[in-house]
C-alpha cells in the first residue's frame, strides 16, 4: 500500500528540518522554473537506476511531481516502494504547493 503525505504534513517536515529526502520526478526544466524547499531533481526515468546510488535503504524519501493530476509521483512513489524504500508520495505537487502560498526555491 502506497502512503502519502498532505501538503500542511510536508510543509511542516520542511519548517522542523527533519530529516528526509524531498524529491522532484519532473523533468530538469520544470525543476528550474521552481521547486519546493529542499527538493532534488531526479527525473522519473532515471529514478530506478539512481536510488542505489542516491539513496539509502533505510531513510525517508518524499516525492512529488505537478499536480493531483500528473502521474510521475505516483510511478515514482511505486517503483522505490518495490525496491524497499520508505517513500511517502505527496500528489498534490507543485500546483497544490503554489495554491496554498507556500515559500518556493528559484
Amino acid at each position: 500500500m502506497l502512503k502519502e503525505i498532505s501538503a500542511d504534513e510536508l510543509k511542516r517536515k520542511i519548517d522542523e528540518a527533519q530529516d528526509f529526502r524531498l524529491i522532484e520526478v519532473l523533468d530538469p526544466e520544470k525543476y528550474d522554473e521552481w521547486h519546493l524547499p529542499g527538493a532534488e531533481n531526479i527525473p522519473l526515468d532515471d529514478l530506478g537506476p539512481a536510488a542505489g546510488i542516491k539513496f539509502k535503504q533505510d531513510e525517508e524519501i518524499v516525492v512529488y511531481c505537478a499536480s493531483f493530476e500528473c502521474k510521475a509521483s505516483t510511478r515514482a512513489s511505486s517503483k522505490l516502494d518495490e525496491m524497499g524504500y520508505n517513500v511517502l508520495e505527496y500528489r498534490g505537487g507543485k500546483k497544490e504547493w503554489k495554491e496554498k502560498g507556500y515559500t518556493m526555491e528559484l
